[in-house]
């Protein structure tokens, strides 16, 4: 008889949760992205290229905690002049302000794959609290001998908030760049051993 016991996720209150360990982003398959409107009319894509974190998948999974560190000068939107506009004052000032960081202090668990997980958000020397809404992607056993997870998270935040105030009125109403921005991550972490 063949044993079909799933030992790549854990029973959780009826819902299937990774296994408990610490966990590195694995950068080359991890996305930090942004969406932002602009004229009005359309959104704007972007992303970070370089950053580096980690998150705790505690036992009891309320208790588990993320932190993420963001190279703020690797922001690429992939238009050379709009990305130095978006290092500079008018935004992430990146020349006194490096580093982005997140720091997720607990989750709260939904019984169809989804959470919330709690924490605060630091941009520009500038901290406020941010919600991301994660979906459990799955987790297994890899051919390189180790153990992954894959989760996706979205959030929102008013950039003028954390002092991203540059703005331009249009001629025929409203702003060049909306003040709400769309979080969207996708990430890839390998357990350590």
């Amino acid at each position: 008889m063949t044993d079909t016991t799933d030992t790549t996720t854990r029973d959780y209150n009826g819902i299937k949760i990774p296994l408990s360990g610490t966990y590195d982003l694995d950068k080359a398959h991890t996305t930090v992205e942004f969406v932002a409107r602009h004229l009005m009319i359309t959104k704007v894509r972007g992303r970070f290229d370089k950053f580096d974190g980690s998150f705790v998948i505690a036992d009891d999974p309320k208790q588990s905690s993320v932190e993420v560190t963001i190279d703020a000068s690797s922001i690429s939107t992939n238009e050379e002049s709009r990305d130095g506009h978006l290092r500079s004052g008018d935004f992430l000032e990146v020349d006194k302000y490096p580093k982005i960081t997140y720091k997720g202090t607990s989750v709260d668990l939904n019984s169809d794959d989804t959470g919330v997980i709690h924490g605060e958000l630091t941009i520009r020397g500038t901290t406020k609290p941010v919600d991301l809404h994660l979906e459990f992607e799955g987790a297994g056993n890899t051919p390189m001998g180790d153990y992954r997870v894959g989760f996706s998270a979205t959030g929102e935040i008013d950039r003028e908030q954390f002092g991203l105030t540059w703005n331009q009125v249009l001629e025929g109403g409203g702003v060049m760049v909306g003040k709400v921005i769309k979080l969207e991550l996708n990430v890839e972490a390998i357990r350590r051993q």
